[in-house]
Formats: structure tokens, sequence, C-alpha cells
């Protein structure tokens, strides 16, 4: 049987993939990844929190999963690089761009300083409760990233960054589950943390106000808010009221603008020069090409080819031609028209169920 470092966070989907992989009869250790400072007891098992965005509790909660299921528990302290996580998420958002953290997260330290422990501890493999697919195609000669079945559940978009020369490395145990037969096997193993709720989209924000975090973030580096206050304007300029900062807002937004049309308005983009926040109708927001760089390949692909293109986490992905430039750019043209199209999200090129790579929407 081989070893595993598993990334374990306290909640339903580690914890089953723990369960999975140790009835499997491999050797598994767990990593609970710290974002902030914990205090240790003796025994080596976390004390309490200090600051941070893990709480306590989920803490202890791996521990309890990996207690029951007799496997070690790693605690490992990645705050300076979480706060990396956050000036960045925090610099694009000031940019005027849409960012993903936890791409860069899965990028920098599932896949990056997680898989340096790994190889540390001389393990075979490094699982996490991601839902997506990992298999060998023999007719390629190369192992490939597939969406998981559950398609509510699929992480694949998320994943597009990872190493290609890392993808033999890795295991997704929960691929080929849906979310409810986790549930269940999580009762049936008579896991303490069965139906503990899943676990918010951005970890460091609590109350899922990205405005408040964002401005509250650059007063305490800086001393003072940001300055991204100005108006709402029309897409042919006509200037239509204040805005409460452009750290507000994001392309493709109806909500929470707070005005009234006779119409639906979106935002269309954001002018960082001027602090404006264009607004326009539906058909305005409508895009049928973009700019991507920064691409990552999982595998090799032609200049030009036809495949599907996901641009959100929770959008579906489009028929799309897509032609690659040297270096690492390429550029998508749509066969329909696509809403909300974010600078600062990923672009994510599909075949099938298959990821063959993306990269980061610039325009």
């Amino acid at each position: 049987m081989s070893k595993y470092v598993l990334a374990m966070s306290g909640g339903v989907d580690s914890s089953v993939c723990a369960e999975l992989l140790t009835k499997e009869g491999h050797s598994v250790v767990g990593v609970f990844m710290r974002h902030g400072i914990a205090s240790i007891d003796n025994d080596g098992r976390v004390a309490r929190r200090k600051h941070g965005c893990c709480s306590d509790e989920d803490a202890m909660d791996a521990q309890k999963v990996a207690d029951r299921l007799g496997i070690p528990l790693h605690i490992i302290d990645f705050h300076q690089e979480f706060c990396e996580i956050i000036e960045y998420f925090v610099a694009e958002y000031t940019a005027c761009r849409t960012p993903n953290p936890c791409i860069v997260c899965n990028d920098r330290l599932k896949f990056g300083k997680l898989f340096d422990f790994a190889q540390e501890m001389g393990a075979d493999f490094v699982a996490t409760g991601h839902y997506a697919r990992l298999d060998f195609d023999e007719n390629l000669g190369e192992y490939v990233l597939r969406r998981g079945v559950d398609a509510t559940k699929d992480q694949s978009y998320v994943l597009h960054r990872i190493a290609p020369e890392r993808l033999p490395f890795l295991r997704f145990p929960l691929g080929g589950y849906r979310k409810e037969e986790i549930r269940k096997m999580a009762l049936e193993a008579n896991l303490h943390n069965a139906e503990k709720k899943d676990s918010q989209e951005i970890c460091f924000i609590p109350n899922d106000n990205h405005a408040e975090f964002v401005a509250n973030y650059v007063c305490e580096k800086t001393g003072a808010p940001p300055n991204t206050l100005g108006n709402f304007v029309t897409s042919d300029g006509r200037i239509i009221a204040p805005h409460a900062g452009l750290e507000g807002y994001t392309v493709g937004q109806r909500k929470g603008l707070g005005l009234a049309f006779k119409e639906p308005h979106y935002v269309l983009r954001l002018n960082p020069e001027t602090n404006e926040v264009v607004l326009g109708t539906h058909d305005e927001l409508a895009r049928w090409e973009l700019s991507v760089a920064s691409a990552n390949w999982l595998t090799r692909v032609p200049e030009e080819f036809e495949c599907d293109v996901k641009i959100r986490y929770r959008t579906a992905a489009a028929p799309a031609k897509v032609q690659r430039f040297e270096g690492d750019r390429f550029v998508v043209q749509f066969s329909c028209p696509m809403y909300g199209l974010a600078p600062g999200q990923a672009a994510v090129c599909y075949d099938g169920d298959r990821v063959l790579g993306g990269g980061w929407i610039e325009s």
C-alpha cells in the first residue's frame, strides 16, 4: 500500500477522504494548514488560535477524526504564505480586478507548500477533498485532470494551475462521488462532523463583505481608507449618482447597486483612473472575445483549437475557439455572447470533462 499526505480541514469532505484511504489500507498522514499562528500544547496538538482565519474548532475537528482513525495529524503554520494571498486579493480589488484566492491558495499552498512537505515525508501521494478526478490516459500516455462526477460540486476549475508534472503524485478520492454520498459515508462511519456545514467560499472573509474587508485592510496598512469613491456613470458618460467605492463592485454585478432603472443595469467595467463604475444594459454586457495571460497548460495543445471555456466557478463552460500566442498568452473567441467577463478571474479550457489548462482574464 501507499503513503499519503492528506490535507485535512476539519470538514466532512477531507474527513471522508481519510476514512476511505485508511479503509483501503494506506498509510495516511493528515495535515491541517494553519493560516494564522497557533499555540501548541505539550503533545503537539492545537491549543488555541491567536489569530488567522482557520478556527480552533476546525483544527479540533481534524484532530478528532485523526484520533478516531489512528493517523497522525501535523499542524503546519502557513501564516506568512496566506498573508501573501490576502495581499494579492486586496491588490487585485484595488486594481479593479476580480480575484480568485481559492485558485491561488491551491496553487501556492495545497499543491505547492503541502506538496513540498509530502516529499520531505517520503509520501507517495498528496490527497485532498476536492471534487475532481484524475486518471492515466493510455492513448495520451499522461495523467488527465477531469471534472468531478457531481456537477454541482465540481472543483476542477480551481485546480487548473497545478503544475502538470505533479499530476501523477496527486489523488482526489471524492471525485467519483456525489456530495450526498459523502454525507452518507460520514454518517455510516460515525464521524462526529458528518453534518458539519461546508465552509464558505472565501475563508478569510467571515461576513462575505468583500468591500468592507478590502477597505479595512487598506486602512490598517496605510492609516487611511482607499481613495476609491466616485460616480456611477452610463456607458455614454452620463453621471448617475455617487458610489460607495470601487472595491464594492465587480463586472457583471446587478444586485447591491442601490439604484433603480426601468430595465436591469449591470456593471460593465471599472475605471481606476477616474473611480467611475460604468453601468449598462444586459445587451451592453455581452462579450464575444477575451484576452488571457499567465497560461498553465496541463497537456500539449495546438496553437489553435476548439474547446469549451469556463469564465467563472459557477458559470457554465461555453464553446469557443482558442488561439495561443508566444509566451503564456491566449485569446478566446466564443461562439455565443458571454456575460460578466471579469478581469482577474480565470478562463479554463475543457475538452469534454477534461481540463486542458487556463489562465487569468486580462480584458
